[in-house]
């Protein structure tokens, strides 16, 4: 019989034992994606509220200014904040504040429209910064750099109208790995993206909560949430180059050796001055034998040890993630993942 004719009775049982197929595994597969999305919800909560309390970067009374621009980042930090906000044991205001730069193509109804249906506070502030950013820069230059200037003074302006005491910022992770990256490769200085600091007009408090976050989860998150993403190229300014290269760096990291780059975020909070070289921090020149034995002193004669991973990575079954680790894996295997943020109880422990 011929099963290769689509009208043959034997393609259309075939057809039919697939379909029923796909409709018994579809329970299957939602109790699945269900599982998963609460998983990702909470683990954004759990890393977001240690991330505030470390840096203690909300406290009692604060009216915190949520930048949104209408990307990921911005949507997911505000739909966090909002979250933490009913459950904080602490009262605080939030403000979401968007700068409408006058970009061709701007959809200036959808974030209006967004937050209504929120019923959270919003402020919408219109400076057309990009006609003057057009005129100034040649033609092919890059933007970016004016045109981040002109949106950091104005929004330090209306935060201090708006009698705001935080302004929070959607930088997550990678982000602050690729500034630490871009300074370390091209600035020649070790720095990153604080989690929080003074603003340089000393003015304000800025905040980063989703500083210990993934953009890979953040990705997962709004398409979680369907928020109504705005795209981030309007201006027709391409993305910095060298940030581009460093984001590539640490895509590629977390694909092939996720441990990596949580290693070198984790090194950003356990900083040795002493074995480095920056005469600032601490006093070389002073430095006197006291005869007293030091753990922290050198030790140039013994080998260190980099085997043992120092957490936000390690899997609980003692493999690091590699293709050769992955591979070694029994199918279906489940590997829980130890956060960075557990380097607290190892540092303090």
């Amino acid at each position: 019989m011929d099963t290769s004719n689509p009208t043959s009775p034997a393609s259309a049982r075939d057809d039919a034992g697939t379909h029923a197929d796909d409709a018994a595994a579809r329970p299957v597969r939602d109790r699945r994606q269900r599982t998963h999305d609460n998983k990702l919800t909470k683990r954004l909560m759990r890393e977001t509220g240690r991330a505030i309390a470390d840096f203690n970067m909300i406290e009692e009374g604060d009216k915190v200014m949520v930048c949104l621009s209408g990307g990921k980042d911005s949507y997911s930090l505000l739909d966090i904040l909002l979250t933490h906000q009913s459950r904080a044991p602490f009262k605080f205001d939030i403000v979401a504040v968007n700068l409408d730069q006058k970009q061709p193509g701007f959809p200036d109804h959808v974030l209006p429209e967004y937050l209504e249906s929120l019923g959270v506070p919003f402020h919408i502030e219109t400076q057309d910064t990009y006609s003057v950013v057009t005129r100034v820069i040649p033609e092919g230059k890059t933007m970016c750099s004016l045109c981040s200037r002109m949106r950091r003074a104005i929004l330090y302006r209306v935060a201090a109208e708006l009698g705001a005491t935080k302004i929070a910022l959607g930088h997550h992770r990678d982000d602050i790995l690729a500034t630490f990256f871009l300074n370390l490769f091209y600035g020649g200085r070790m720095k990153a993206m604080p989690p929080k600091l003074m603003s340089d007009d000393g003015r304000n408090i800025v905040i980063r909560p989703l500083a210990y976050v993934p953009e890979k989860d953040l990705i997962a998150y709004a398409k979680l949430k369907e928020f109504p993403i705005i795209p981030c190229n309007l201006c027709g300014s391409q993305e910095n180059l060298k940030r581009q290269e460093m984001n590539r760096m640490i895509a590629e990291w977390d694909r092939k050796m996720p441990g990596r780059s949580w290693n070198v975020f984790g090194a950003l909070n356990r900083v040795v001055p002493s074995h480095l070289m920056d005469n600032t921090l601490f006093d070389f020149a002073g430095l006197k034998a006291t005869g007293v034995a030091d753990e922290d002193g050198d030790m140039a004669f013994d080998a260190e040890d980099f085997d043992a991973p120092i957490g936000g990575f390690e899997y609980e079954d003692g493999g690091d993630g590699s293709d050769a680790d992955r591979e070694a894996q029994p199918a279906g295997a489940k590997r829980p993942v130890v956060f960075m943020t557990d380097l607290r109880a190892e540092r303090n422990g």
